[in-house]
């Protein structure tokens, strides 16, 4: 029997046979993007692209992308775990081995993958390994989870020009994001869906290294 704890902040990741069993059945989210009001499940319009970003926290993370110009929905997630169907609680463990994910539907034709990734790296610190400033644990990894060959080359590529600039500006600190096909995405629970439209004043812990990613 598992016991619990979500305060217990793990910083190595579970192998399948440690990790928390879950469930069948999805957990209960919303249907709808609480500030645009689209289908978080979709169906997207024909076009759209997808790709799964973690950047520790989700909430400050999922109100800064569906802010871009382009990206036509957002949802909170977990991805790159071993558990099926987990809850938050069981996240924060790190007996489920996600990560914090959002979940960015956009129009190429109007924000191309590089813009997103630029964004990406400016707005989190993605060389803390298994933590976002305060945030600890394999819950608040940095990530990048693509859907073919060519955006894992893309994310590839903004990764080594941004590590390139992070050397240029006297940091000797080496990027840790996680960047991998995807895995199966599991939506958080409603709570978690848009958070920050719903509580303004809630927590945002994204804090920037102040170097600029030089592509995208």
């Amino acid at each position: 029997m598992y016991v619990i704890d979500m305060f217990n902040k793990k910083t190595t990741m579970p192998t399948v046979a440690t990790a928390l069993p879950g469930r069948v059945e999805p957990i209960a989210t919303a249907e709808t993007h609480f500030v645009s009001g689209r289908p978080l499940k979709g169906p997207y319009p024909d076009g759209m692209a997808t790709v799964y970003l973690g950047m520790g926290c989700f909430w400050g993370a999922e109100r800064l992308l569906w802010q871009i110009p382009g990206v036509w929905v957002t949802v909170a997630g977990y991805a790159g775990g071993y558990t099926p169907n987990p809850t938050y609680q069981e996240t924060v463990t790190g007996l489920t081995g996600h990560t914090e994910v959002v979940k960015v539907v956009f129009d190429p034709a109007i924000v191309s993958l590089e813009a997103l990734l630029k964004v990406f790296f400016e707005a989190h610190d993605p060389t803390q390994g298994m933590r976002q400033g305060n945030d600890i644990g394999t819950t608040y990894r940095s990530a990048i989870y693509v859907e073919n060959d060519a955006d894992l080359q893309t994310a590839n590529r903004v990764r080594d020009a941004f590590q390139a600039a992070l050397g240029g500006a006297g940091r000797t600190s080496k990027v840790t994001t996680e960047i991998i096909p995807a895995p199966e995405f599991f939506y958080a629970e409603d709570y978690h869906q848009q958070y920050l439209a719903k509580n303004p004043n809630g927590y945002c812990g994204l804090r920037g290294t102040g170097v600029s990613c030089p592509i995208g």
